[in-house]
This record gives structure tokens, sequence and C-alpha cells, in this order.
């Protein structure tokens, strides 16, 4: 089986994405189909590595800082290859933190970093490969799904 998928001249491909998160991913970074950029999504891809995998290319875009933050959420294996010309100039893999600041917010809405108070969100990653985070003011603790609900 060959994979059809043509390459881009510029922009990001997010490779090793869980299987079955792609569109999460997308979600994650706002990008809806109405911006005008040329997405491809792969999946459920053979991987050596993991078994099966996600792959999103998109066209003239790149990621910002806190966009690997995000993914690395839900995809903590992902890698990112920025491309410009054809060739990779930038390859990184995804590193989820063990302290997320300003990412995402609390789902308590008691918790002091909901408040009008000047605080950024904070939590400390509990287990980075299912994903379970715990809010660094109020203690609640936070999984994949309550991350994904946010986006």
């Amino acid at each position: 089986m060959e994979l059809h998928v043509k390459k881009i001249k510029n922009g990001t491909v997010i490779d090793h994405i869980n299987q079955g998160y792609s569109l999460d991913v997308l979600s994650i970074l706002n990008i809806t189909g109405k911006e005008k950029h040329v997405v491809s999504v792969a999946m459920n891809v053979p991987s050596k590595d993991i078994g099966r995998k996600d792959i999103v290319k998109i066209e003239d875009w790149e990621l910002k800082p806190r966009d690997v933050d995000k993914i690395a959420l839900i995809a903590p294996h992902a890698t990112i290859n920025i491309i410009r010309n054809y060739n990779v100039v930038d390859k990184k893999k995804v590193n989820l933190p063990k302290i997320l600041k300003g990412t995402i917010k609390c789902n308590n809405p008691s918790c002091i970093s909901n408040s009008r108070e000047p605080i950024e969100s904070m939590f400390h990653v509990k287990d980075d490969i299912s994903l379970s985070i715990r809010c660094h003011f109020c203690g609640r603790i936070m999984e994949k799904d309550d991350v994904l609900n946010q986006f």
C-alpha cells in the first residue's frame, strides 16, 4: 500500500499523532477549514513505531510555541516538521512539560485561576501517556476528555 499525499512547499507537518486524534489536533489549533490553508489529514496510517498514527499537513502555516504545548496534551509523541521550499528546516519532537502554564483552564468554576484575579492557570502533569493533570491552585484532576472539551 502506498500513501498518496503530496509534499508541501511551505507549512507544517504534524506526524506521529496518536491514532484517531488528528481532528482533535485541528480543533486545538482552531483550524476549521475556513482559513484558506490547504489541510491534509491522514488517519490510521501504518507506523513501525506506534502501530498506527495520524498525520496533519497544513500548507502556508507555522505553529506558535503555545500551539506545540497544546498538541503535546493529546499527542505527547508527535513530531513537528516546519517545511520551507519543500525542505524540512526544523524538526522537533513534542515534549509535554511537567508544568503547564496558561495553556488550558481549570474546569473547576470555583478555582482561583478562573476568577478575575490576575493569575495564570497552572497544572502539574501526573501522567503524560493517558493525560492526567492536576491544577496547582485547587488540586482538581483533569483527564484527556476534560482537556479536549475546552477546544
